[in-house]
């Protein structure tokens, strides 16, 4: 028999029993489902993250009290640390040989105003005038401050995407007055809309210069160093080394005593993020292959009823001169279809999922050729595993047993 032929058969035979069919493809579609779902949405992430999330170029890196934590021994630990503040700032501005630029930001929440409009819980950031440019921050209208203005203590202000939408409307910003807390600030500048991240806006902010900051809301709040480093991202490590040693010299830090700060690195937190994604996948295979797992037992169930039921017409075309590997070939077929029936539904599933978290919780997701290819390809790999031991059992049939059967 063709390929085209057995195609035909296996095709009729699954449609004669179309509800039996469906029952028996749930598992494969949650365990697709699920698989594509979770990886699109991981996928999504992976890419927002790279493009967005991490803001530092692979040769600046930041200085932090906290740095990144990973459990709550780490935490409080770190709460024990001595803030990072403006002292240590111009020390390491001042001492750094191995470093190209050093800037510093500080942040508190305040209540941002204009006449009888206001928006709560703004995070305003007092920094330096090269903050803009070391974190990529896109200005879309107007302009970062300047040094001058830093070292003056101006009350220049700019504002992201969402304080311009809920102040000002259609209204051009720049050059209109806000209140930050109870004080007057004229708005510079204008940072291109950042979207939403795991739900949080990016565009709540506001950048003030880090003097007329410490004027307003004090230096008491541990702030961040930003630097870059010398001589590119070959010169990251020997600048990082630099860094520990002056704040290490600076705490009378013992030689065998951890760092008292965290430094954050582009390939720190990408290899943290790694570690959440994989750790995410890895539980996403756990619960598809349970499903997975179901879905190809009941398969193999179904195709052994099927032989059961079909054995006088199984007999009737190996007495006909049908080969065994026809008949093997015909039920392979068959499982193989139904598992691929399975598969697309559950593709479409997953996808719909991924794209309903994406609109809901403005999770990106990204559903690629790839993960469909997957998906498909695990569910046929399914249906064949499944449906050996029925076709193999149903291709030895004695075929005059076969024809005694009613």
């Amino acid at each position: 028999m063709g390929f085209g032929e057995l195609g035909r058969e296996a095709v009729a035979a699954l449609r004669a029993h179309n509800l039996r069919s469906f029952l028996t493809l749930l598992g494969i579609i949650i365990g697709v489902g699920t698989l594509v779902g979770v990886v699109s949405v991981i996928t999504g992430l992976n890419a927002y993250v790279r493009e967005r999330v991490i803001q530092l170029s692979p040769d600046v890196y930041v200085v932090q009290k906290f740095g990144i934590i990973q459990g709550r021994d780490e935490f409080m630990d770190a709460l024990k640390r001595r803030d990072i503040d403006w002292n240590d700032y111009e020390k390491l501005r001042g001492t750094l040989e191995r470093a190209e630029t050093v800037a510093a930001d500080a942040t508190s929440t305040s209540v941002v105003k204009r006449r009888h409009r206001r928006l709560a819980d703004v995070n305003v950031h007092g920094t330096t005038a090269n903050y803009g440019a070391l974190m990529r921050l896109d200005i879309e209208a107007g302009r970062f401050f300047t040094p001058g203005e830093d070292e003056a203590g101006r009350a220049v202000a700019v504002i992201g995407w969402d304080i311009r939408d809920e102040l000002f409307g259609p209204l051009d910003p720049i050059g209109r007055e806000i209140l930050i807390g109870a004080e007057s600030y004229r708005v510079i500048g204008l940072v291109a809309q950042q979207g939403r991240t795991l739900g949080q806006s990016q565009d709540n902010q506001v950048w003030i210069p880090a003097q007329t900051y410490r004027r307003t809301f004090g230096g008491r709040r541990s702030i961040d160093v930003v630097i870059q480093a010398r001589g590119g991202v070959a010169g990251l490590e020997s600048s990082v080394d630099e860094v520990r040693a002056v704040l290490r010299a600076l705490r009378h830090t013992s030689f065998n005593a951890p760092d008292p700060f965290g430094i954050v690195t582009v390939d720190r937190l990408q290899e943290l993020w790694g570690q959440i994604s994989g750790a995410t996948i890895i539980l996403s295979l756990l619960i598809a292959s349970v499903s997975l797992g179901v879905g190809g037992i009941v398969i193999m169930n179904i195709m052994l009823v099927a032989v059961v039921e079909r054995t006088r017409e199984i007999g009737v075309r190996l007495s006909l001169g049908a080969r065994k590997r026809d008949i093997r070939r015909q039920f392979l077929l068959e499982a193989a279809l139904l598992a691929l029936g399975g598969g697309i539904a559950g593709v479409l599933l997953g996808a719909g999922a991924a794209f309903g978290v994406e609109g809901v919780l403005n999770f990106p997701a990204r559903v690629t050729p790839a993960i469909v290819l997957a998906g498909l390809a695990l569910s046929i790999g399914v249906g064949l595993a499944a449906g050996y031991w029925p076709a193999r059992s149903a291709s030895n049939l004695p075929v005059v047993e076969a024809l005694r059967t009613e």
